[in-house]
């Protein structure tokens, strides 16, 4: 058995600056949302409705109902890219990122970012969205090698743009409860599929009835947090961290 397993911006008054919806590098044309397709730079379209509907509500609609040109689906995925970009640079915090560097980066007029997003948090809510991969897949084969298929992803994620961006947005989810709504919410499918899959090797009668799985969860993926951001112990060796945390967990775990 394999287990595998979003914000219409709100609008905002143009600025007296330059509102260029083309993207530097484009030809000079904009881009229509309806020709370009969407980058897999991005999360679905669907998957932004779901995540930030909730966050845009009435301001979505009429965003919907605002007249003016189409939205520039390449702009979009420019600026989403160029968020990624800068928050992924060494020494980057979220509090020093600017919406002058973001317009810059992404090669269009600041007005163009503020007319679909009011503030720099609401972008960044979007950008972490697009950070979004696949969730894991497990076989249901082994009990031990489905724990090894959720935690791995988790260790190689330091060598990715993901690892280095997710340091920067720590203080920031300590702090912002609007930040940590959404990250939590962009995690929580990752902590639903460990769920499910404990869940699987309890009713198997693998793993003792009475495991409290959310802890469990924690003690697994808590390790490999703190040695991939914090490099806890400068002697771990991160790659082997997740066989070491299963092989030493599982013997409590076992029904």
């Amino acid at each position: 058995m394999t287990i595998s397993a979003g914000i219409s911006p709100v609008d905002r008054p143009a600025s007296p600056e330059t509102d260029d919806e083309t993207v530097a590098g484009s030809g000079g044309a904009p881009a229509s949302a309806s020709s370009v397709p969407a980058s897999s730079v991005l999360a679905s379209p669907a998957d932004l409705d779901v995540i930030l509907a909730d966050e845009t509500g009435a301001d979505a609609e009429a965003d919907r109902r605002a007249p003016g040109r189409p939205r520039s689906a390449r702009a979009d995925e420019a600026i989403v890219e160029a968020v990624l970009d800068l928050l992924a640079e060494e020494g980057a915090t979220i509090e020093a990122l600017s919406m002058e560097a973001v317009a810059n980066r992404a090669g269009v007029g600041k007005a163009t970012i503020y007319r679909r997003w009011p503030n720099k948090e609401a972008l960044v809510v979007v950008a972490l969205a697009a950070l979004k991969g696949p969730l894991p897949e497990v076989a249901g084969e082994s009990l031990r090698g489905d724990l090894l298929a959720l935690l791995r992803p988790i260790a190689a994620a330091q060598a990715t743009r993901v690892g280095r961006i997710v340091p920067c947005l720590i203080p920031e989810v300590k702090r912002n409860p609007e930040m940590a709504a959404s990250y939590h919410r962009l995690t929580e499918p990752r902590r639903q599929l460990m769920r499910d899959v404990l869940h699987r090797w309890i009713a198997a009668g693998e793993l003792r009835a009475d495991l409290d799985v959310d802890a469990t969860c924690a003690m697994m993926v808590g390790p490999l947090v703190a040695q991939s951001i914090m490099v806890y112990h400068p002697s771990v060796d991160l790659t082997k961290l997740p066989e070491q945390i299963v092989d030493a967990m599982l013997p409590g775990m076992r029904a």
